[in-house]
């Protein structure tokens, strides 16, 4: 989590599009079963979740205005 902390909000964007990419590429790999390593997807969906936590705090940390 604490390399996503020291990223900004753009490159946080731009690093949860290229994940969801991947993920994508991996759930239609394992149609055709190309894939070898089964944990690549797991790992791929907690990473997107740790990215979107860390870009919703943020925007939580914010006052309202």
């Amino acid at each position: 989590m604490a390399e996503f902390k020291d990223k900004k909000d753009a490159e946080l964007i731009k690093l949860l599009v290229e994940k969801r990419k991947l993920l994508h590429d991996f759930n239609i790999g394992t149609s055709g079963s190309k894939t070898r390593n089964v944990k690549e997807g797991q790992n791929l969906k907690k990473d997107i979740a740790r990215i979107l936590t860390e870009l919703n705090t943020r925007k939580r940390g914010q006052p309202k205005n």
